[in-house]
């Protein structure tokens, strides 16, 4: 059996799931997640959060692992900033299933568990800013889902009339991100979200 080394982190926004690329222009010009640890050779992130995402994401060497992580329908958790103040027939639908986009299909989505952030979230501030309370309403909203399709949350947000302003990935399984910090990565013994 070999020694797998697992990981978890706060992956930072404008920041790549991946931690390089083959291709030398987007080398140039993206942020790779090997430039916030030393990760050993073999080493993929489990799911992924794109550019404009951050959060939890969780990284191995073992590929069964990721694989069958990826596959087994566990709850990843995202607070989602969204634009404009979200009504409660929105996140019904949100919770029934939404009709999105996916590889050039229409998908309808699974349902999921939705519901309201009181306040806001203590999360640091994002280096790119984003609107604020001026502009109009910006509530968050936890949204748990048991699939990942591409963008997936941002576009159930949008198809209900709210676009995301700002993800967050807070959970997958039991697996929290805690009280780490914006580019923090932390080994781990074992993952079993």
């Amino acid at each position: 059996m070999a020694d797998h080394k697992h990981y978890k982190l706060y992956k930072p926004y404008g920041y790549i799931s991946q931690l390089l690329s083959n291709d030398e222009r987007q080398a140039r010009k993206k942020k790779f997640l090997s430039a916030l640890y030393n990760f050993p050779d073999g080493t993929m992130a489990v799911g992924r959060l794109d550019e404009k995402s951050e959060g939890l994401l969780l990284m191995t060497t073992d590929g069964k692992l990721s694989d069958t992580i990826n596959r087994s329908g566990i709850e990843k958790e995202y607070y989602a900033q969204v634009d404009g103040a979200l009504t409660d027939e929105a996140i019904k639908q949100i919770s029934n299933g939404v009709e999105i986009g996916f590889n050039g299909r229409k998908y309808q989505t699974k349902p999921c568990a939705v519901h309201r952030i009181v306040g806001t979230p203590d999360f640091p501030e994002r280096e790119k800013k984003i609107r604020d309370e001026r502009h109009g309403p910006a509530p968050w909203v936890s949204i748990t889902i048991k699939e990942g399709k591409f963008r997936q949350v941002r576009k159930m947000t949008a198809a209900v009339g709210f676009p995301t302003l700002r993800l967050v990935r807070v959970r997958v399984g039991s697996v929290t991100i805690d009280t780490l910090k914006v580019g923090e990565v932390i080994p781990v013994q074992e993952l079993n979200p």
